[in-house]
């Protein structure tokens, strides 16, 4: 006789049970003459009769119960069994039982999840594809710790989830439910009952795949990609970035050329990266969002590439096809904030979960986000192995990581009164800072070679200090300051930007504080700002002029560089997320001769290891002055590890400058490798034939070299050796 409550049976009978495999399922028993025995219990609503058919060939006829609760008794053990239903309309209906296995997350995982120390957190919560005792299903597990029940809805119950309710697997806020049948491609969500009794659907947060948006919900899949990239990992893991050429393409995906797919990128984007010689392409966010015009930046599937592009397999496709051809790929990250759409993770079990509950830290008024509670060890667990995620899954060479100021401090964009002052009543976020080092330190621990780069615009201290001296732990750090004070600079008319000398130049006192890339982004080129070029002033040829001094500057800067996609041919117009890049400027010859000269800058860059080898160290670097100070002019020489000399001259007035004298490191030869006004880049061929010659005028004076400055241009001279001058006569 049951011993089940009718309380128990209603329960099951709505799927709002906390642990329904305490009631459906097979269980002991004894009979009516107290022999041992096992009860089968089933859900069947509508049913006429409903069977049991056990492994060995039996059948055990089910009686109803209550509100289509049917259950039996055989006196045999506990085996696999189906369940076959018929009813007076429709077909009738054999299946396997979802609630006879048992739990697929083990004892070890829900320790290491109540510790918040899982890093493979991805391999144990959402949903995988699995076999079990011969029967193929699929494994769901999600984390809601506040929520009264959960139950899974999609495609296998018509998005009626009382037949799937999952069970709680205690203390650690874990649901799970092995379901039978159920296999790639198939649509789901999670159906929560709050605690004040509200039922409300959520996406999955540890979901792989997604539904294109605007629909939401999660997707069932599988991994089957066979990476081809083993060398390329290999070669990744010897060696450090800071100590290899990075220029940086950086990528919006949906506008770069519209409508393609991920697998149909491979080809033109890898030829295109390859022909301008940059060696990293930087992917702005790829995590599933459901408005296009953030970006990216506004992520509801941490876990799940956007499937506007296609499959995740789809992407491991583009990423291994691009290590193959020898390219870097960068991803962007934002463990910053998260958009407040209901399908998402706010509020995922009905309270504040993943944000943090107190508006003062949770909420980005400015961007209508919450953010994350980086002190719960749970939420913070969730970011880490996010990071892993990709790294592991995507093999992506780094992460760079959105907003990080704004994860940093407590006051961000907040006014007085605003915000919660730390425990020693500062304005840092000490938790934020916690799990930073932690997601660094695990990250390169695990994957050695790759790069996390911080989007950091403030002066906060040590953000690529390592964690064990109190730094962030980050490789790199974005150069915000030197962007903001070069574009400032080179926006300014040739004529007066001697009077602003200090804009260009205070970028040296601490250009080796931290490890930096020297950012153009895309967000140099939206809301109003115009673009790199446009915002360059003077005439047509003026602003191509300023475009190449500007990036030969850059690209000869101590730091790595980035570019965002279309300042490399001189795009004229604003960039939108919702169109193609103006492709067809290159038509006209001094566009496409931009483009060229960006593509001799990275070859000559890559070439020359004295302007990468020792990016981030002060002495291997110096300004080169002369007798005459001239404020338009900057100068400095980089060396590498084997003595060799890159010379840098700017000229950033608007005339060329003849018989500039420049007291050069070494005499002898310097060959001009590189000058941003040849004839061949659209310039005005202002130069030196080539060739620079620095005379020795004796022990303790320093060798002196005359120099022809093209206007609005740059040169890059490398130091060929002690010989004759080879312009003299």
């Amino acid at each position: 006789m049951s011993t089940i409550s009718t309380e128990d049976l209603d329960r099951v009978a709505t799927g709002s049970h906390y642990s329904p495999h305490s009631v459906l399922g097979h269980h002991p028993a004894t009979d009516a003459s107290g022999s041992p025995a096992t009860r089968i219990r089933v859900r069947r609503p509508l049913a006429r009769t409903v069977t049991a058919l056990l492994a060995d060939g039996t059948r055990v006829d089910l009686e109803h119960e209550r509100h289509g609760v049917w259950a039996g008794l055989h006196r045999r053990d506990p085996q696999p069994y189906r369940i076959e239903a018929t009813y007076d309309e429709g077909p009738d209906w054999i299946a396997d039982d979802p609630y006879r296995f048992l739990p697929t997350v083990g004892e070890l995982d829900l320790h290491l999840i109540s510790e918040g120390r899982h890093e493979e957190l991805w391999r144990v919560l959402g949903s995988h594809v699995r076999t079990i005792d011969g029967v193929d299903g699929t494994a769901f597990a999600v984390w809601a710790p506040n929520a009264q029940a959960v139950r899974l809805v999609g495609d296998v119950n018509g998005w009626d989830g009382q037949g799937h309710p999952m069970r709680s697997l205690g203390s650690t806020g874990v649901w799970e439910l092995f379901v039978p049948g159920v296999g790639e491609g198939s649509t789901y969500k999670y159906e929560i009952l709050t605690r004040s009794g509200h039922w409300i659907m959520k996406a999955d947060p540890m979901a792989r795949a997604a539904e294109v948006p605007p629909a939401t919900a999660s997707v069932v899949t599988k991994a089957r990609h066979r990476w081809q990239d083993a060398d390329w990992m290999a070669r990744r893991a010897k060696t450090s970035p800071t100590d290899r050429p990075m220029s940086i393409y950086e990528v919006h995906l949906g506008s770069w050329r519209p409508g393609l797919s991920y697998r149909d990128a491979a080809d033109e984007l890898i030829d295109y990266v390859l022909n301008l010689g940059f060696t990293h392409v930087e992917f702005m966010p790829l995590a599933e969002h459901p408005f296009g015009g953030s970006w990216g930046y506004q992520v509801s599937g941490y876990f799940a590439p956007t499937s506007r592009f296609g499959t995740p397999d789809d992407l491991r496709y583009l990423i291994d096809r691009i290590h193959q051809a020898g390219i870097g790929v960068i991803m962007d990250w934002v463990p910053g904030h998260f958009p407040k759409d209901a399908f998402a993770l706010a509020r995922f079990d009905g309270e504040a979960l993943y944000e943090h509950p107190d508006p003062r830290r949770g909420e980005h008024r400015d961007w209508g986000t919450y953010i994350f509670d980086y002190g719960r060890r749970e939420v913070r667990n969730f970011l880490v192995a996010n990071a892993l995620y990709w790294l592991e899954e995507f093999h992506v060479d780094g992460l760079r990581v959105d907003a990080v100021a704004s994860i940093l401090y407590l006051d961000y964009s907040r006014e007085e009164g605003d915000w919660e002052p730390n425990i020693h009543g500062g304005r840092e976020n000490l938790e934020a800072i916690s799990f930073l080092q932690e997601v660094n330190a695990t990250a390169y621990k695990r994957y050695p070679g790759i790069a996390m780069i911080a989007e950091e615009s403030t002066s906060f201290p040590g953000v690529t200090a390592p964690t064990d001296q109190g730094g962030l732990g980050f490789g790199f750090k974005w150069n915000m300051g030197w962007m903001n004070d070069t574009l400032q600079y080179l926006g300014r008319d040739p004529m007066y930007r001697a009077h602003h000398e200090g804009e260009i130049t205070f970028t040296f006192v601490y250009s080796f504080s931290e490890n930096y890339v020297l950012p153009i982004s895309h967000d140099e080129v939206v809301h109003g700002k115009g673009t790199l070029m446009s915002r360059m002033p003077g005439d047509h040829w003026q602003k191509l002029a300023n475009t190449r001094l500007l990036l030969a500057y850059q690209w000869s800067h101590p730091g790595k560089q980035l570019l965002f996609m279309g300042q490399e041919f001189g795009q004229l117009s604003e960039w939108s997320e919702s169109r193609a890049l103006d492709w067809w400027i290159l038509d006209q010859p001094a566009h496409a001769q931009l483009q060229s000269f960006v593509g001799t800058l990275n070859r000559v860059y890559v070439e020359r290891s004295a302007l990468w080898a020792r990016d981030h160290d002060g002495a291997a670097f110096s300004r080169i002055w002369g007798p005459h100070h001239n404020p338009s002019v900057v100068a400095f020489a980089r060396r590498d590890w084997h003595g060799n000399i890159v010379g840098v001259v700017c000229n950033f007035s608007g005339v060329p400058i003849h018989g500039f004298e420049l007291d050069m490191p070494e005499p002898g030869v310097w060959e001009e490798i590189l000058n941003s006004d040849a004839a061949e880049y659209g310039g005005s061929g202002v130069g030196n034939l080539g060739v620079v010659y620095a005379e020795d005028r004796g022990e303790g004076e320093p060798a002196r070299a005359s120099l022809v400055l093209p206007p609005l241009g740059v040169l890059w001279l490398a130091h060929r050796g002690d010989a004759p001058d080879p312009t003299a006569e």
